[in-house]
């Protein structure tokens, strides 16, 4: 089995090395392939991914910026591996777990799992923040009759082949609501495991926002009615 990390990354210079230097000293319990998109940054990202010399390290451009799900899109396409797991470049959320959602994968109980993240008054970026995930992820529970505990995570590891089957059109944060929608419609519920999280603050770079968990709202709203394809 080989598994692709798809990193986005959009104006990470403060973090990118960091959280490459992290993921690539996991001790991984098979092959990886790390595929980073730079998503147009307009600051040193570019300088920092280019000292890179690595590998298992692949690194690919967006000339302007055009939202994480088209980096992830593009990232997708190119994957290589078997399975395939998003990994953001901010820090937020620890290389470390990853083997932890390999886990339920390799000794067959879990085709999908989903890394379940553990808010606390440490961690959390804010309760607006907090109350705002758990609304996304009840609306989902309810629309899909579900239980999941976590649709925004960041940590959805998967087939590469089903990622791709699921033809995810959002451009922006809202490629996580778009995958969770379409995997819960085809009855495929993530098996999900617990997962450390530290939110950054907006002032380290924090970008979604209110208006990215109305559109998480609408988009499952429109996959949970939409007319299934003939």
């Amino acid at each position: 089995m080989k598994l692709s990390i798809l990193m986005p990354v959009y104006n990470e210079q403060a973090h990118v090395t960091e959280a490459l230097k992290q993921t690539l000293a996991v001790d991984f319990p098979c092959d990886v392939e790390l595929i980073v998109v730079d998503d147009g940054s307009r600051d040193g990202t570019a300088d920092q991914l280019r000292q890179v010399d690595d590998s298992r390290v692949r690194v690919f451009t967006h000339q302007r910026n055009r939202g994480k799900g088209a980096a992830i899109h593009t990232a997708a396409g190119l994957a290589e591996g078997d399975y395939l797991v998003i990994l953001d470049a901010d820090l937020e959320y620890d290389p470390q777990d990853l083997p932890k959602l390999l886990a339920p994968v390799l000794d067959g109980r879990a085709r999908v799992v989903y890394g379940n993240r553990i808010f606390g008054s440490h961690t959390a970026y804010s309760f607006w923040y907090v109350m705002g995930n758990k609304a996304i992820t009840t609306a989902a529970n309810v629309f899909y009759n579900s239980y999941l505990g976590d649709l925004e995570t960041c940590f959805k590891l998967m087939p590469v082949g089903l990622f791709r089957a699921l033809e995810i059109r959002s451009r922006g944060f809202g490629m996580e609501a778009e995958i969770t929608a379409k995997l819960l419609r085809r009855q495929i519920k993530p098996y999900e495991v617990p997962i450390s999280y530290r939110a950054r603050s907006r002032a380290d770079g924090k970008k979604i926002t209110w208006k990215d968990g109305v559109e998480a709202l609408w988009i499952l709203g429109r996959e949970r009615f939409r007319r299934p394809t003939p």
